[in-house]
């Protein structure tokens, strides 16, 4: 802000009643002050575009990140509608699968795996527990069932190769579907992100953005101030023109006055020469300045 202590003030009645030694003191002022309100000024100024720059250099970076977030977003639906697609692909597939188990009567029961699992569970029971001749005996036939449903199971699978390729061929669908979804996670984490130093940078463009609005507030209350002293400077300068012209004007008329008073004066002596009277050094010079003699 402005220091109003320092400034300076003028009145009309100032300009109207102070002596010509006040108003040249006045005007000394005046200038000084208006000299250093200009600097003022001119330091605000360059500050407030300073600002303004940082500003644009911050709305600029905004900018760049929404671009490269809305770059990302279209990426991310791009690898959402092929997810979706191999999705729905590796859904048909897989439900290929299924009518070709229900088919061969696969649909039921237990996979390969999980029948091989209870067969070694039923094995090491028979092994390592006392059982009676009951229990073995039954024991026995639950493990050689398990053994023929197993084997069954397998050779209807190996009898039948185009179930496997169409499971095969429906995991990596579903696996290349899996990849795009990732691809969906990690480029929406990255757009979430460029989103976040966006407003970020919004945020820091409008804080700047205030400051060099205040800055331009002061800049326009220094250069208004030095405004004002430069008129009152103004002002003072030509009252003291015309308390010159003034001087001057009646020098030039006392300079009259006076050759008037001279020529009276001649003329008088002159009037005495022709009358015959004695006149002295003094007298004639007179006459000599006046162009009478």
């Amino acid at each position: 802000m402005v220091d109003e202590s320092k400034n300076v003030e003028l009145t009309d009645d100032d300009i109207e009643n102070d002596s010509k030694g006040q108003l040249i003191k006045k005007a000394g002022q005046l200038r000084d002050r208006r000299n250093e309100l200009n600097q003022m000024a001119s330091e605000r100024a360059s500050k407030r575009d300073d600002l303004n720059a940082k500003t644009r250099e911050k709305v600029d970076e905004a900018q760049e990140h929404r671009e490269k977030r809305d770059e990302l977003n279209e990426q991310v639906q791009e690898h959402k509608e092929s997810r979706n697609e191999l999705n729905a692909e590796a859904n048909e597939l897989f439900d290929e699968v299924e009518g070709l188990k229900s088919e061969m009567e696969l649909g039921e029961g237990k996979d390969l795996e999980e029948l091989e699992e209870e067969i070694e569970q039923l094995e090491f029971k028979q092994q390592t527990e006392v059982l009676s001749s009951e229990e073995e005996r039954e024991l026995i036939e639950k493990i050689e069932s398990k053994r023929e449903e197993y084997a069954d199971r397998k050779e209807k699978l190996e009898d039948n190769g185009d179930l496997e390729e169409l499971v095969e061929e429906a995991e990596e669908v579903r696996s290349e579907a899996s990849q795009h979804h990732q691809k969906v996670t990690e480029l929406a984490d990255e757009a979430q992100e460029h989103h976040n130093r966006m407003i970020e940078a919004y945020r820091e463009a409008d804080d700047v953005r205030d400051e060099a609005d205040d800055m331009h507030d002061s800049f326009v209350e220094a250069q208004e101030a030095a405004d004002r002293h430069h008129e009152d400077f103004v002002r003072v300068q030509k009252r003291l023109r015309e308390m010159d012209k003034q001087e001057e004007e009646q020098r030039k008329s006392a300079r009259d006055q006076k050759k008037e008073e001279a020529k009276e004066e001649a003329e008088e002596i002159y009037q005495k020469f022709k009358d015959g009277e004695t006149l002295d050094t003094e007298d004639l010079m007179k006459l000599q300045k006046t162009g009478l003699l």
